[in-house]
């Protein structure tokens, strides 16, 4: 595959640890690691999820607002949602103006030339029954145009010949077939004026990790068991190329379209709760499915990556712990971020025999180059970076996050040939001087 540029940016959406972003003691060491991740992109909620409700406490919106434009971030506030029926009239003009009002209150508050670089999904997996009330795509498409074009005439004076980054459905690609229905007849039937990105999620399963029959209240939905033990784990990880494929169907439905392709929520487990995901969100298993399906992203031509979540409350999804300390799975992200970043030259090398079932990735920008290894599987894999490509020999500095490294990134010289012990990533670079491993 030639080289190329890479485009996409990284983002997170921050649900349950909203208060330990903004507002927690550990707040200033959570950002830290934000941004060390390259954050460019928050996805918060209105009307739905544990997050502030600006109606009732503005000033804590306010500040949870703030803290994601102190890292550098722009927010995306997801517009989700109002209770049924969802044709109906009065239903529609009450969450178009509650949500105007809100646009409104941004703009008093951080002026329109900021607000109008900001994102607005609307809606929250309207095909899903459980999350987004299993609307009709007759019912999303009438709310979608009546906000979309109400955001558009707020934020239109300060836009000069940008486009107003309002979107949707952020689509349910995980439990629910026809998903790309939604996104297809969103371009076809909206004017393109009012959509600035597509967005859609993929989990790799949202079934539990142990026997359902086992955990309380668990609605499995017509759906069997996972297959527990050791064959969920290569089933896991064997989802994250689902994610370039996945990309690559938007970006065809795009059309050369001036829209953003966004996978809007991503991780391994689409659950809460330790006791259903063993921790597959944030241990090392996770740190490999998330990096692998980065580079399946970048493959596939996404614009923008949006994991679930950011920062963890006591919850089972948050890269980052309340008290600031990461994961393993946030100490991948650390490592990619720094190493393969927005505008870089990237490249994918072909499959080398040795190693068939390592994602790679190979960026440069000026003097700098890195290449990152992930190892999707419990074995052991040595390599020999220079078999890909010989200039990688001029990498000096290695770093190892795997089963050896004890949940930490091991700094090494790089000596010509790399053991990845189990999941995990490994990064060969030239400049390893300026990367933060903590």
């Amino acid at each position: 595959m030639p080289a190329r540029r890479m485009k996409m940016r990284y983002g997170f959406n921050e649900i349950y640890g909203w208060w330990h972003l903004s507002q927690g003691e550990h707040r200033d060491e959570i950002q830290r690691r934000l941004r060390l991740m390259d954050t460019k992109v928050v996805r918060v909620f209105v009307f739905d999820q544990p997050v502030p409700d600006p109606f009732k406490e503005w000033h804590a919106f306010e500040g949870m607002l703030q803290a994601i434009l102190d890292l550098g971030a722009k927010p995306m506030i997801t517009f989700a949602k109002f209770p049924p029926p969802y044709d109906r009239k009065r239903n529609i003009a009450e969450y178009v103006a509650r949500s105007a009002e809100i646009v409104w209150s941004c703009i008093e508050r951080w002026g329109g030339e900021e607000v109008s670089q900001w994102y607005w999904c609307i809606w929250n997996e309207p095909n899903n029954l459980a999350v987004g009330g299993d609307l009709t795509i007759d019912q999303y498409i009438e709310i979608y145009d009546a906000i979309s074009s109400e955001i558009l005439k707020q934020l239109s004076p300060f836009l000069g010949t940008r486009k107003a980054l309002i979107g949707g459905p952020a689509a349910d690609g995980t439990h629910r077939a026809f998903w790309m229905d939604w996104i297809a007849r969103l371009l076809a039937e909206i004017d393109e004026r009012q959509i600035g990105f597509v967005s859609w999620h993929r989990y790799g399963d949202w079934r539990p990790a142990v026997p359902s029959n086992s955990l309380p209240g668990v609605v499995m939905w017509g759906s069997p068991d996972s297959p527990n033990g050791a064959a969920f784990e290569p089933l896991l990880l064997a989802q994250t190329p689902v994610y370039e494929a996945a990309a690559r169907g938007v970006e065809r439905l795009l059309q050369d379209r001036d829209v953003l392709n966004v996978c809007g929520e991503l991780n391994t487990m689409s659950h809460h709760e330790y006791y259903y995901t063993l921790g597959y969100n944030q241990n090392l298993l996770g740190a490999a499915y998330y990096a692998s399906v980065l580079i399946h992203l970048i493959r596939g031509g996404a614009d923008l990556e949006m994991r679930w979540t950011a920062t963890a409350h006591t919850d089972a999804y948050g890269l980052i712990y309340m008290d600031g300390k990461p994961s393993p799975a946030a100490l991948a992200k650390q490592l990619f971020a720094q190493h393969v970043r927005h505008g870089d030259e990237i490249r994918f090398p072909a499959d080398f025999e040795g190693a068939p079932k390592l994602d790679t990735i190979i960026a440069r920008e000026g003097k700098r180059l890195s290449a990152v290894f992930v190892n999707p599987t419990r074995e052991c894999v040595t390599i020999t970076p220079a078999d890909w490509d010989g200039e990688l020999d001029t990498c000096g500095e290695l770093f190892r996050l795997d089963e050896s490294t004890d949940e930490k990134v091991a700094p090494e010289k790089f000596a010509g040939r790399i053991t990845l012990n189990g999941y995990g990533i490994a990064v060969i670079t030239n400049a390893g001087t300026a990367t933060v491993i903590d």
